[in-house]
């Protein structure tokens, strides 16, 4: 039994958030593996771009960044140089200057140092499942998806509990501003040219910003060094240190990213649960312990595409793209690509190898997260096994409105405890 079936005719427009409200447009996808492998796709709110569908000209293109560029944005959207450069984080950056930023934090999300957060996060897991479950029937992405990586992210940044739930707000605001359900400043439906210069184009950005000055202002003066945002702020190896500016979008790019796509990821196999039989049993027998993360994530593929800028001609697929065209992995394609997996349409919790692409592997631009994003999702599987008997849909799954951040932002499920 398959977990999604298709529903699109296989001619879905891919620059429409619509579009991706019922899901990832799987049939279209399937096509274009097929038939177009690089596909020229129209964008009537700008530039073209080219379509970049199968698993194996993904990870070959994102192994070449100096054919194509990171540093002239990540996401389908035209921005003029002055917009790119006020709303950059470093996953907007080409090497040199994109490792000299990614070296000062590399250390805190290193596995070793990851990996000592597990008894944390297992306390984590065990206070929310048990907060959640107890009520029988609920929304599985507000109670426990939302939950785990908004409070993980706190202790490594090192954020006031407090402060966490209206930070996620604002970080759901910025990633998936394209859904009315998180922003009242939705991009593709009103004129938000007074935010140009903020990440994401979104009022978020301004309040997350003037949070990060003070909140660095305090553990200034109360000479806290935990976390972090102050690695971020220490002097290259050339002795530069990161501007205000670049500081607060990194801290903006922490804030969504790192919650909403591991969010996104246990909601996704949260619904696999309910709806494919003998996941459940499989994660209680122990024999997947080190295999269901990577399923659960190349499953979810939060992050469905991320562009890049071609910095030179080049002939693929019979194609010619041209020096300054955009180009489009579509991760969420490369990874039900039958060619790279078996069953790509079927949760496999023992699945390996596993070269998912929801890590962006293959390039520099590697996640700095996916040690910790595998880690919750292993531990959060484990102890909601160990509590539960069964899981159920009461109820149909929502989906964000973007064809950028993939997710279930409403899951209505049923359980029954052990």
């Amino acid at each position: 039994m398959t977990v999604w079936t298709p529903t699109d005719d296989g001619f879905a427009d891919l620059t429409s958030h619509d579009t991706f409200t019922a899901g990832p447009p799987f049939a279209t996808f399937a096509r274009l593996r097929k038939d177009d492998p690089m596909h020229w796709t129209d964008y009537p709110a700008g530039q073209g771009f080219w379509s970049v569908t199968r698993h194996a000209d993904i990870l070959a293109l994102n192994g070449q960044p100096d054919l194509l560029s990171s540093a002239r944005g990540i996401r389908i959207e035209d921005q003029s140089y002055e917009e790119y450069l006020a709303r950059r984080t470093f996953q907007e950056t080409d090497s040199p200057e994109h490792m000299m930023t990614r070296v000062k934090v590399a250390r805190a999300f290193s596995k070793p140092v990851i990996a000592g957060f597990e008894q944390s996060i297992r306390e984590l897991c065990a206070d929310i499942l048990d907060q959640a479950l107890e009520r029988g029937n609920f929304d599985a992405t507000r109670e426990i998806a939302r939950q785990l990586p908004m409070r993980m992210l706190g202790r490594i940044v090192g954020l006031p509990d407090e402060d966490l739930p209206w930070l996620v707000e604002k970080g759901d605001a910025l990633i998936a501003n394209t859904d009315p359900d998180f922003t009242t400043h939705v991009l593709d439906k009103m004129t938000t040219d007074e935010f140009r210069m903020m990440p994401f184009n979104s009022p978020a950005g301004a309040e997350l910003y003037v949070y990060a000055k003070d909140l660095m202002a305090r553990k200034a003066a109360a000479g806290d060094t935990s976390g972090v945002l102050h690695l971020i702020l220490q002097p290259g190896s050339d002795g530069s240190v990161m501007p205000d500016h670049e500081f607060r979008n990194f801290f903006c790019l922490l804030v969504a990213a790192g919650n909403d796509t591991t969010r996104y990821s246990i909601a996704a196999g949260l619904h696999a649960l309910t709806v494919q039989p003998g996941l459940l049993e499989q994660i209680q027998s122990g024999a997947v312990d080190d295999t269901m993360a990577d399923e659960i994530i190349r499953w979810a593929t939060p992050a469905i595409y991320f562009r890049r800028t071609a910095s030179r001609d080049f002939d693929m697929h019979g194609k010619t793209v041209k020096a300054g065209d955009k180009v489009v992995y579509w991760f969420a394609s490369g990874n039900r690509d039958d060619e790279a997996f078996d069953r790509p349409m079927q949760v496999d919790l023992a699945r390996t190898p596993n070269r998912h692409l929801s890590f962006g592997q293959g390039g520099p631009h590697v996640c700095l997260g996916m040690w910790l994003a595998r880690l919750e999702v292993r531990v959060l599987f484990q102890e909601l096994a160990r509590r539960i008997r069964s899981i159920e849909a009461d109820g149909e799954p929502r989906f964000l409105r973007s064809n950028f951040v993939g997710g279930i932002k409403s899951l209505p499920v049923r359980v029954t405890l052990q």
